[in-house]
């Protein structure tokens, strides 16, 4: 226990100073991901974990200052993780079987491995992880509360599209760029609540305990990841949660959106909260303290 103390302790010093900072000694596996981490000075003990995941185009370093989970960390003394893509293009891949599986080899492992190294080097609580992104960070962050739901407790997703709806037959782990499916984007991908459900299932077919919480946002307007597939994402998670009834709330939080919670609950409590913004493009504005509010931080 006082040799772990003392790893902790050691990798505080490095990372305690508030600044993001590159994780240079993490073995980037099974993908050649980098991992940035903030870790504020007052980190309780053990702190809650939050993995922020970037968009096509964008960086670790760009999605930190473009969001605003930073001064909430310093505020609720939480770990921030930022993955940094791979690729010349800044996206992630989710379109292999390698990312959608548990276990599978791909990116989505990668970044698990990067919880991994918060809880072992910097005290994160393993039972308080949580997932969000934007774009091609909601899609990884549908793709990693779909394969490890033994991780992660809550995801908030930000203009993305269902898990498993952007696969590539024969698309890899390791080609450039990520696979891309079209049709997924367009919106043009319909499948029942069941068989979105079955899909999820089938990425991790042993595990039998909880999943995760929703959060899902998007715009109407969005022309990169079109609308459609923000009902076919709440048709996909009321089905792995087992929520049949919803109720709608217009102009919540904020004029223009409408807020649809699934089963018993509120905003901060329910397991599936959807938020369509009217107007909205690519991508929805990040909520930042609502998402910590959902994930029971706030």
């Amino acid at each position: 226990m006082k040799v772990f103390a003392t790893a902790v302790a050691l990798a505080l010093a490095t990372l305690g100073n508030a600044q993001l900072q590159r994780v240079a000694d993490f073995n980037a596996t099974p993908t050649k991901l980098g991992m940035y981490a903030y870790v504020p000075k007052n980190l309780k003990t053990p702190a809650p974990i939050i993995v922020a995941v970037h968009h096509c185009q964008g960086s670790a370093q760009g999605y930190s200052t473009e969001s605003h989970y930073m001064p909430l960390a310093d505020q609720y003394g939480i770990i921030l993780i930022y993955p940094n893509s791979k690729s010349s293009g800044g996206c992630f891949d989710v379109a292999s079987d390698a990312t959608l599986k548990h276990n599978g080899g791909g990116d989505s492992q990668t970044i698990v491995n990067m919880v991994k190294y918060a809880v072992d080097k910097y005290g994160g609580d393993a039972e308080r992880v949580f997932v969000t992104g934007t774009s091609s960070g909601a899609m990884m962050t549908n793709v990693l509360v779909g394969a490890y739901p033994d991780v992660f407790k809550a995801g908030s997703v930000y203009s993305g599209v269902p898990d498993g709806c952007f696969y590539v037959q024969g698309s890899t782990a390791t080609q450039e760029p990520p696979g891309w499916n079209n049709q997924c984007a367009n919106g043009q991908v319909t499948k029942t609540a069941q068989q979105w459900g079955d899909l999820v299932r089938s990425y991790y077919p042993d595990y039998t305990g909880p999943r995760p919480r929703m959060q899902i946002w998007h715009g109407t307007a969005d022309n990169t990841l079109r609308y459609p597939n923000y009902q076919e994402m709440l048709k996909e998670w009321s089905n792995v949660l087992n929520l049949t009834t919803s109720k709608n709330t217009a102009n919540s939080p904020q004029s223009g959106y409408t807020m649809t919670i699934y089963g018993d609950g509120d905003a901060k409590t329910a397991q599936l909260v959807g938020y369509s913004a009217q107007g909205v493009g690519h991508s929805v504005p990040t909520h930042e303290p609502m998402d910590l509010a959902f994930f029971g931080i706030a």
